[in-house]
């Protein structure tokens, strides 16, 4: 498989083979009106993996073709995703100070691809989605991080707040990016072990993640103009941050 393709898998049976393979996956389509024992047996898999899985009308199989999907298809992911549990324990014993990015509700593939591509260029060890609300890394998001997710370390959680929790118990700071923030962004410090939660444009951060955060940032801003894209606006941010650390 080329590095910006998809591969798929088709079928009930080689779903399940696929599931219970343990290897990672980025959806499971299903057709809403399939049913029967062995689909019972599928959708158990896929909550008790916390697989992002969606009920499709049947004619959005058409684009597969002659495939003989019957029903079900599941994108298999072209990256491993990594352990965080695993990992933030070996970054500080390579006595490293963890520089994590945190992204709440980010669904847009061309955006979460431009924001990997910025992580990769200013020194992020690691970002951190969740399972279900999180972009697909499909073809898009490939191009559109020039090929970075490959080189960064992706930990899916299935509980953002879970994963923030076990970063704060770890001594991670917690700082979040909201225009609610009163912190001018260049302020805060950012000199220790870190993790810097951006939101989507739309949702922003939920506010269970910003109850959870020890600082709140805001970038400021002049103009007509109120908001920035977030893929520009984590630039921004993970720019300031690399700043702050190399003179550490």
């Amino acid at each position: 498989m080329k590095k910006e393709e998809l591969e798929y898998v088709y079928g009930i049976h080689a779903v399940i083979e696929l599931l219970e393979s343990g290897k990672d996956i980025e959806a499971v389509y299903l057709n809403r009106n399939t049913g029967g024992p062995r689909l019972t047996e599928l959708r158990k898999l896929i909550k008790q993996r916390g697989i992002p899985s969606k009920d499709l009308p049947p004619q959005a199989f058409a684009k597969f073709g002659s495939k003989s999907h019957q029903g079900v298809v599941a994108i298999v992911s072209p990256i491993q995703y990594v352990d965080l549990e695993l990992l933030l324990p070996k970054l500080f014993e390579e006595g490293k100070l963890p520089f994590l990015l945190v992204l709440d509700q980010i669904t847009d593939v061309r955006n979460f691809g431009a924001i990997c591509r910025s992580a990769s260029c200013f020194g992020v060890d690691a970002v951190i989605i969740p399972y279900k609300g999180a972009a697909l890394i499909n073809e898009f998001a490939v191009k559109s991080s020039a090929g970075a997710v490959f080189h960064l370390a992706i930990c899916r959680v299935k509980s953002l707040s879970s994963g923030i929790e076990f970063l704060k118990n770890s001594g991670i700071s917690i700082t979040a990016a909201s225009e609610k923030g009163s912190l001018a962004h260049y302020k805060a410090d950012y000199s220790g072990p870190c993790a810097l939660v951006m939101g989507s444009e739309e949702k922003g951060i939920s506010q269970s993640i910003l109850n959870m955060a020890d600082n709140i940032v805001r970038i400021p801003m002049e103009g007509p103009i109120e908001s920035l894209n977030v893929s520009v606006a984590t630039g921004i941010l993970l720019s300031e941050v690399h700043k702050q650390r190399i003179n550490v």
